[in-house]
């Protein structure tokens, strides 16, 4: 897709000054994404502008937990969850919480307790979940291949570069 895409915006633009750069940035400096490898190097990017196949990225990861992206007021993390595996039953006061699932299925519980999660529903592929500050929740990989999500939280949850291989080395780090 990104190299059709690329190479259309190639051939159209009479000024190829903002396509140069384009490869001229992304080619020369720190960051290692290629639109024809369609892969990217899964690394703290924040505070930066940032632009990424969001879908790729979180196929690629298969960490518990990766920091992509950590800025002030914003955090863009990407999951994998084991089959029959779970984010942990956490509550957020103060952060609002988006889940998107680009692979596999899982079960949503929120609640106002961790003792009383009365709201459930299946999720899957394509499917957002919107987790409102102070609730109660947790989503449990219910399919048979692992669950790739990525999750947005506005303010950020975790520290800049944050890496957990597994979910037994997050529940260590007691962030």
């Amino acid at each position: 897709m990104y190299c059709h895409t690329c190479y259309h915006y190639r051939n159209s633009y009479i000024d190829h000054s903002w396509v140069n750069w384009f490869y001229t940035y992304y080619n020369n400096s720190q960051n290692s994404w290629d639109p024809y490898s369609r892969s990217i190097k899964l690394t703290d990017y924040g505070p930066r502008p940032f632009v990424v196949n969001i879908d790729q990225a979180a196929k690629q990861n298969n960490n518990y937990r990766t920091a992509l992206w950590t800025g002030e007021n914003l955090q863009l993390t990407l999951m994998s969850i084991n089959v029959g595996e779970d984010i942990g039953l956490e509550v957020h006061p103060t952060t609002d919480q988006f889940i998107r699932i680009e692979e596999g299925q899982g079960l949503v519980q929120m609640g106002d307790s961790k003792d009383e999660l009365n709201f459930q529903e299946m999720a899957y592929d394509d499917y957002a979940i919107m987790i409102p500050a102070g609730k109660w929740h947790n989503v449990t990989n219910t399919g048979n291949t692992p669950l790739k999500i990525y999750v947005i939280y506005a303010p950020p949850e975790h520290p800049f570069g944050t890496v957990h291989e597994t979910k037994a080395i997050a529940q260590l780090t007691h962030e």
